[in-house]
């Protein structure tokens, strides 16, 4: 029997499919890459505290190019997605991941801490990255120091692959699995959209989409309409503004209504005593709160 979150260390993921969605300037005011790549790291760890399956980078200035912000931004976040022994393999070196040293861990189930064969159990399911093919199968490294081999099938070489553990006796053994049907929480994507908030809305088929501003209405107004609605989604987007402009002035880029577009426009910090709330401090506060919503 699968223990639930509170009998066992082990966090089960999300019944419906949680994502988020940040402006390519989140890091813009920010000159420094050692800073931007920290506060980067604040937006993982976040994502992976409150199990978030998707993170999605959008344009928020269209009279600007964004790609580097933009690109800059998923790279980190996909780096500290990656597994640690997986990185060398899938990342080259590069400018953006300079300061790669300064991420803080993200320790979920899919960044097992054991690197050594004899401590994989049958069962266990790893990511890993294919090394090679032969007539015996594909060979691919899961971190233990030795090869597991998936046989009778051949796999193109650098692909990150999810396999579940069938054997350890002598070679590990493994077979491809989904990671959809793995039950515990095994870390989020990273999308960078090109189209802007208004048209990303509009085109994703999103059940429920909640943006956060200081000109929302009060967490506790609406409480009970939200609780509701997020427990009859299956897929839900929770948007956060820039830290030059909110929501409502991003949208207007677009000559949209926020109001119109989302479903709810939520403000998480009320009576907030700063004069301005950074984005990663607005991600923490909003997902603690919407985290006690029933699943």
């Amino acid at each position: 029997m699968v223990k639930t979150s509170s009998e066992s260390a082990v966090p089960l993921k999300r019944r419906r499919e949680l994502s988020i969605a940040l402006p390519a300037s989140f890091v813009s005011d920010v000159p420094h890459l050692r800073e931007q790549t920290f506060r980067t790291g604040l937006v993982g760890r976040a994502a992976a505290i409150f199990r978030v399956d998707e993170v999605v980078v959008f344009p928020d200035f269209p009279e600007i190019d964004q790609r580097r912000d933009a690109d800059l931004i998923a790279t980190i976040l996909s780096y500290m997605e990656t597994p640690q022994y997986l990185r060398k393999r899938l990342f080259k070196i590069q400018p953006g991941l300079k300061y790669a040293g300064v991420l803080p861990p993200l320790r979920t189930p899919h960044h097992p801490l054991e690197d050594r064969a004899e401590d994989l159990k049958v069962g266990e399911y790893r990511d890993g990255v294919v090394l090679r093919s032969s007539q015996e199968g594909t060979f691919v490294d899961i971190g233990v120091g030795q090869p597991a081999l998936i046989e009778d099938k051949r796999l193109q070489a650098n692909v990150r692959v999810t396999v579940k553990i069938t054997d350890i006796s002598k070679q590990p053994r493994v077979v491809l699995v989904d990671r959809k049907e793995i039950q515990v929480y095994w870390g989020f994507k990273v999308i960078v959209s090109s189209k802007p908030f208004g048209r990303l809305v509009k085109a994703r088929q999103f059940d429920l989409v909640v943006a956060t501003s200081r000109k929302g209405k009060s967490l506790d107004a609406v409480l009970d309409e939200l609780a509701k609605r997020w427990k009859e989604s299956n897929k839900i987007l929770v948007a956060f503004g820039a830290p030059t402009q909110g929501l409502y002035e991003i949208v207007a880029h677009e000559g949209l209504n926020l109001e119109e577009l989302t479903d709810f426009v939520v403000n998480t910090l009320p009576n907030q005593g700063t004069g301005t709330v950074r984005t990663e401090e607005a991600l923490c506060a909003s997902l603690a709160i919407l985290n006690t919503l029933r699943e």
